[in-house]
């Protein structure tokens, strides 16, 4: 019973469900809640239940999912994407586009572990005299010297 009035407030934004609540709709198996938890919530909220959908594991979730992966949030995305490791390891299509992203991730990982550690690196970068002003200055040099 506190559980639905916790889902019925949570639907008309009043509160946000904690992990404890999530654990429970969890283990219950209640999809549908945890989906709209996945929808709607804030980021903490949306992570938990992207987590908590990977443990439950059905396949209806695969849209919900799909949804979460373009999440704003670094981690609700990283959390969509293992869950959709796991429940899609049947679907074939599935596979390939978590193999796309986590490659994409990959490599802005690397670039991001590239610039972090180039970051406070100097470079000595030489100018080499051009020779237009080595010539202005001998010039400048002969104009100073008395005229005979």
């Amino acid at each position: 019973m506190l559980l639905q009035i916790k889902y019925l407030l949570f639907k008309l934004k009043l509160i946000q469900p904690s992990e404890k609540t999530i654990s429970l709709w969890m283990y219950t198996q209640q999809v549908e809640k945890l989906e709209y938890a996945l929808a709607f919530g804030n980021y903490k909220t949306r992570k938990l239940a992207a987590e908590a959908l990977g443990v439950v594991g059905k396949s209806s979730s695969i849209p919900v999912l799909l949804k979460a992966i373009n999440d704003n949030v670094h981690n609700v995305s990283v959390a969509a994407l293992n869950t959709l490791e796991i429940v899609g390891k049947k679907d074939n299509l599935i596979q390939l586009i978590v193999k796309k992203r986590f490659d994409w991730m990959r490599k802005i990982r690397e670039s991001n572990a590239k610039y972090e550690t180039n970051k406070n690196k100097k470079y000595k970068i030489f100018r080499w005299d051009r020779a237009s002003k080595k010539s202005f200055d001998r010039v400048k040099e002969q104009l100073k010297r008395p005229i005979r």
